[in-house]
Order: structure tokens, then C-alpha cells, then sequence
């Protein structure tokens, strides 16, 4: 035993160079209680190494140990397990206990007994998923070498297949959440997140997307780890000189190329654009993490397209709502404007009916008084009557005439104000002097009914307003005011400035205004309470006129009345200046 001890010293004080700490290392269980059995496997596999990879062996010496080791290493390859130990089944139930509690079914394990009686070979292959069943005595130095390097390569074969399987699970995974992003950053972030997924490791990347070819500037849409400062950048001078030149070189080269610890992948989309995805790795990749590189690459075509038409649909769909909602302001415009033609069209219907209505009644008495009047002439004239008589005839068709002609008037006057493109022409008017001019007009008719008109209004008192209109709601009221006042009355017209408004007032000693009235004054075709005093004609239009005319200069026109026989107050309030 101590020239076993001798030659273990000697071999590990050997002078062989230290393996390089990256490399991989197969790592191999010995469960057994005698320590002999692991110093004799150690001593035997020292020089092992299989695709330039050694061994790392670990050991346990009971059960129980084992199954601590097997928790704890999960990534054993191949366990050297002895069947009898702390009871006659320890290794057996060991078995169990690896492929049904903790459910690896990919380490290798070949069972080593030193009594093969006990334990029937046949039975327990067929009973215990165990890969080889060797007794110690047979297990030389060389059969171990070949048993181990079997169970190693079966372990790596298992591995590559588990990889695959779990790598292919997360590209069908990756799919489903890929096609779901509807951007095409979160889609980059998306990709550089499955792909470290798929390798298992920690690592950086960058996603570099160039849409129109050759001599377009990049755009970098993601990126993890170191280059994650670069987001956001659209030039590819922004990026490092050393990175600028690989991503251009995979640009340049247009297919996947795999280093030792980095990885390229180029991808072209359907609609035209480019994709580079720049890995680097902490350890180099394998065949199988390579081919499943390729596999999920190959889908992100599909991905990123499916983005782009997004997009695509997405500002469609956008400029298609807003030529909805313009057609729809449109037509609402249009909706609005035959809605007020058509009111106007309801106002226009109904001014005619009241303007055939007014024809048909109140120029109806003054027609038949000249159409009497006429005959009556004739007559006179033919019988030789005198000429006091036919005189008075024709005074009287003379102002049957002249009531026709002051009711056209009034018709054609509010026909005017009536209509929508009326426009009121300011300029500094003398409106004492305006006043005045209005006044001398209506004083014939006055002096016919013997009433006296007294005028107070200062010189040169300027306002801004329409002449034309202003003199002729003033004459209205005058008019209005001779109309209605008793023979003998008297009439005052007084313009005042009060404040930054100019006001006139016309009253009279007329029949007054009752309460009804002065609720109804201003309206059209109204028939008041109070009559004329000498059966002169009212189309009821005059008082409407002039509201009009002075609501169009932005002022005020109001009634007031003591009440029936106390006579009547028109007020005429307008803007001195122009607003």
C-alpha cells in the first residue's frame, strides 16, 4: 500500500503544464464505500481526455453522500456506482432515486459490484435504468477507459438532444411573442432577450437594422450589456471603430459567421431591410447552439416583416381616420349650411305669405277708394259738376295714391332688411343735423293735423352710423308719432350724447301704449290697440323696420307708456364711435 501511496505522490507532483481553467471538464461520480476502489479509479483516468476535455471526479462513499452529490451536480455525465453499500440494494435504490426523484435521465450509469451473485445481471438491466453492469474484478484499467468513454459519448449525444429539444421549445415559444411586438424596437429588444435565452448564458449583443440597402446609415434598435450605450444611434460612425467594422463587414458578407466568443448573424426581411445581430458570448458556442442560431435567425424575417406591415397598416389606418373625419367635418359643414338655406328658405316662404296677406288687405281699401273715386270723377266730369268738386276728387285719389306708394315703401324697405348680404356703411354722419332734415319732411303732415313738432338737438353732434338707414328708422318714428297723436298734439324730437352712446327720443301726446302692446311692438304686421287719429292706413311693418335697421348698428331701441291715452317715448339708442 505504501508503494501505491509512492506512485500516487509521483503523479501528482508531475511538472505537466496547468490545464487551462476554461476548458471543459467531463465530470464523473465514484459511489463507493471503499476508498481503495476511488483511489484506484483516480490513478486509472489520470490521464483521460476525450475531444481535448479531461475529467473532474467527484466522490462519494454511501448512499446518502451520493445522493447530496447527484442534487448538488446535476450536470454529472457518467456515475461509477457501487451496488452494495450501507445495505445490499443502497446502489439500487440510488438508481432510483437519480431517474425518478430528481429526474435526470441523462447522466450515464454503470454499476460496479463486487459480489455479481447477488445481483442477477440480467434482472437488473431489465429492471433499472442503468447502462452498464460490470463486476470490479472485470473492470480493468482499459475496460474502464472504454466503458467510461462509451457512457461519456452516449451523455454528450443526450445532451445535444436535450439542448436541441429545450432550444426548439424556445423558438416555438419566442414565435408566438415575437410576432406579437407591433414595434420594431421592442421587436430588437425582443430577439436579443430569446437569443441569450436559447444559449443559456450571460451575454452582449446589439441589433443593427438597415433599411434601403447599400449606403443607408443604420439604425441601432437594441442592444445588451456593453452595448447598450449605442440605442438610439442612427450613424454608423457613432458606433466604435472596431464594432463599426464587423457590423459592415456583415453587411458586406450577407451570411451568419460564428468566432470563439462572438457570433454574427445576418438576415434579409421580404420587404427589403437588413438585420445584423452581434452576440458575444462568455464561452464559444457548440454545433448544436450554432444550428439553433441558424433555425430561430431564420425566422425573424417573417417577424420583422410582419412588424413592418404593421406599421404599414397601422399609418393606413391612421390616414384613413383622418380622411374619415375630414369628409365627416365636411359633411357636417354641408349639413349645416342646407339647414340654415333651408330656414331661410322657411322665413323667406313665410315673409311672402305675410307680404301677399298685407297686399291683399291693406292695399285693398286704398285701390277701391281711387278705383270709387275715378268713377265718381268721370261722372262729375261728364255732368259738368264744378270744379270744387272734381278737385276734391282727385285730393282724394291723390292720397289714396300717396298711402300706396308710403306702403311699397315700408314692403320694399323691410324686404331689404330682410336679406342676409345686407351691409351697413359707416361714416361720421351730423345727426342733429340728420334729425332735423327728418323733422322738416314730416312737418306738411303736422300742420295738416295741426299738431306742433319742436326739434332740441345740438349742432355739429357727429356719429358713426349708416345715413340712409338711420334717417330712414327716424322717419318711421316720426311719422309713427304724427300718425297716432290727436289733432292739436304736440311732437318732441331730442337728441342727446349720454356717455360714449348717442340718443334720440321721439314723443308724443298720442293714444299711449298698452301693456300688451309693448310686449308685441317690434314684431312684424303687428296690429297695435291704438289707431291712427285720421284714418290713416298701418301695414304694422314701419316699427319693425326700424329695430332692424337699428339693432344692424349694434344699438338699442325701446318703448315706453304711461299707458292708453298718456301718450308714447321712442328711444333710439346708438354707438357715438365705431366698435
Amino acid at each position: 500500500m505504501a508503494e501505491q501511496d509512492d506512485v500516487l505522490h509521483l503523479i501528482d507532483d508531475t511538472g505537466a503544464a496547468p490545464e487551462d481553467a476554461s476548458a471543459r471538464k467531463w465530470k464523473i461520480a465514484v459511489i463507493d464505500d471503499d476508498a481503495a476502489v476511488h483511489e484506484g479509479t483516480r490513478f486509472a483516468l489520470s490521464d483521460y481526455n476525450l475531444n481535448g476535455a479531461t475529467l473532474e471526479i467527484l466522490s462519494a462513499y454511501s448512499a446518502a453522500e451520493g445522493r447530496e452529490l447527484m442534487r448538488k451536480h446535476p450536470d454529472i455525465a457518467a456515475v461509477l456506482l457501487d451496488v452494495i453499500m450501507e445495505t445490499d440494494v443502497a446502489g439500487l435504490e440510488l438508481v432510483e432515486f437519480i431517474r425518478n426523484e430528481i429526474k435526470n435521465e441523462t447522466v450515464r450509469i454503470i454499476l460496479r459490484t463486487g459480489q455479481p451473485g447477488q445481483a442477477p445481471e440480467r434482472r437488473i438491466i431489465v429492471q433499472y435504468d442503468i447502462n452498464d453492469y460490470k463486476a470490479k474484478t472485470e473492470l480493468t484499467a482499459d475496460k474502464l477507459f472504454t466503458s467510461l468513454t462509451a457512457a461519456i459519448r452516449s451523455y454528450q449525444q443526450l445532451e445535444r438532444m436535450v439542448q436541441t429539444r429545450r432550444g426548439l421549445e424556445i423558438i416555438i415559444d419566442a414565435a408566438s411573442t415575437l410576432y406579437d411586438f407591433k414595434s420594431m424596437q421592442r421587436l430588437a429588444e425582443g430577439v436579443l432577450t430569446q437569443l441569450a435565452s436559447l444559449l443559456n448564458v450571460e451575454c452582449a449583443g446589439i441589433l443593427v437594422l438597415r433599411d434601403d440597402g447599400a449606403g443607408s446609415e443604420l439604425s441601432v434598435l437594441a442592444g445588451s450589456g456593453c452595448y447598450s450605450r449605442f440605442i438610439g444611434t442612427t450613424s454608423s460612425k457613432s458606433l466604435d471603430p472596431d464594432l463599426r467594422e464587423m457590423v459592415e463587414a456583415a453587411f458586406s458578407r450577407r451570411k451568419n459567421e460564428f468566432a470563439d466568443h462572438r457570433s454574427v448573424l445576418y438576415l434579409r426581411t421580404g420587404s427589403g431591410r437588413e438585420v445584423v445581430v452581434l452576440l458575444q458570448a462568455e464561452r464559444q458556442l457548440s454545433d448544436t447552439d450554432r444550428a439553433l442560431v441558424e433555425i430561430f435567425s431564420s425566422r425573424l424575417s417573417i417577424a420583422f416583416d410582419n412588424v413592418i406591415l404593421y406599421q404599414q397598416l397601422h399609418e393606413a389606418n391612421t390616414q384613413l381616420e383622418d380622411r374619415v373625419a375630414q369628409r365627416t367635418r365636411a359633411l357636417m359643414q354641408a349639413n349645416r349650411r342646407l339647414s340654415s338655406q333651408w330656414m331661410r328658405l322657411q322665413r323667406a316662404n313665410g315673409f311672402k305669405n305675410e307680404i301677399l296677406g298685407t297686399v291683399a288687405h291693406d292695399l285693398k281699401n286704398p285701390l277701391g277708394v281711387i278705383l270709387g273715386r275715378t268713377e265718381m270723377l268721370t261722372e262729375l266730369i261728364g255732368a259738368g259738376s264744378p270744379k270744387e268738386n272734381v278737385t276734391a276728387q282727385v285730393d282724394h285719389i291723390r292720397d289714396a295714391t300717396r298711402r300706396l306708394t308710403n306702403m311699397v315703401d315700408h314692403l320694399i324697405s323691410d324686404a331689404m332688411a330682410d336679406a342676409f348680404d345686407i351691409t351697413i356703411r359707416r361714416e361720421p354722419v351730423d345727426i342733429a343735423a340728420l334729425v332735423t332734415e327728418v323733422t322738416d319732411a314730416n312737418l306738411p303732415s303736422a300742420v295738416n293735423k295741426q299738431q306742433s313738432i319742436s326739434v332740441s338737438a345740438p349742432p355739429h353732434f357727429v356719429t358713426m352710423c349708416d345715413a340712409d338707414r338711420i334717417r330712414e328708422a327716424i322717419d318711421n318714428l316720426v311719422s309713427n308719432a304724427i300718425k297716432y297723436s290727436p289733432i292739436g298734439g304736440k311732437i318732441t324730437v331730442g337728441v342727446t350724447h349720454e356717455g360714449t352712446n348717442t340718443v334720440i327720443r321721439i314723443a308724443d301726446e298720442g293714444a299711449g301704449l298698452s301693456p300688451e302692446d309693448l310686449g308685441r311692438l317690434f314684431g312684424r304686421f303687428q296690429r297695435l290697440s291704438a289707431k291712427p287719429t285720421a284714418g290713416e292706413s298701418s301695414t304694422g311693418l314701419g316699427l319693425s323696420i326700424v329695430k332692424r335697421i337699428i339693432d344692424m348698428h349694434g344699438g338699442h331701441v325701446a318703448a315706453h307708456s304711461a299707458g292708453p291715452g298718456q301718450g308714447s317715448t321712442f328711444t333710439v339708442t346708438l354707438p357715438a364711435t365705431e366698435t
